[in-house]
């Protein structure tokens, strides 16, 4: 029987569970925000794939995501720059789902480091 796949309202669920994270949008799409830091957010550039997830997360996290599964996870040239990793919605389980915005919440909402001063 084939998977239906997860939806936005699967994400907000699970998102908006963590401290501080809150609904908005962003260039008009449904997102996840920490104190006004983008979480995870419905893709809308037009290189994403439909019914993807934009999600937070360090550069080497992405990395070793598309290596191990890259049918869930993806980038796009545009993405290249950014801190984030796509997400095909049809594709992650809810577990993975669930640990992937943990990270993300702990990415985006961890408290800037100082530098030392001189």
């Amino acid at each position: 029987m084939p998977r239906k796949g997860m939806t936005f309202s699967a994400v907000r669920t699970i998102g908006l569970k963590l401290p501080q994270v809150e609904e908005g949008t962003t260039y008009g799409s449904p997102a996840l925000k920490v104190r006004g830091r983008l979480l995870a957010c419905m893709a809308v550039h037009k290189s994403a794939e439909p019914n993807s997830l934009v999600v937070r997360i360090d550069f080497d996290q992405r990395d070793f995501l598309i290596a191990e599964d890259p049918d869930t996870y993806y980038l796009t040239d545009h993405y290249v720059n950014y801190a984030a990793v796509l997400v095909r919605l049809s594709r992650v389980h809810s577990d993975a789902l669930q640990d992937l915005l943990l990270g993300a919440w702990r990415f985006v909402g961890a408290p800037a480091r100082r530098k030392p001063r001189r």
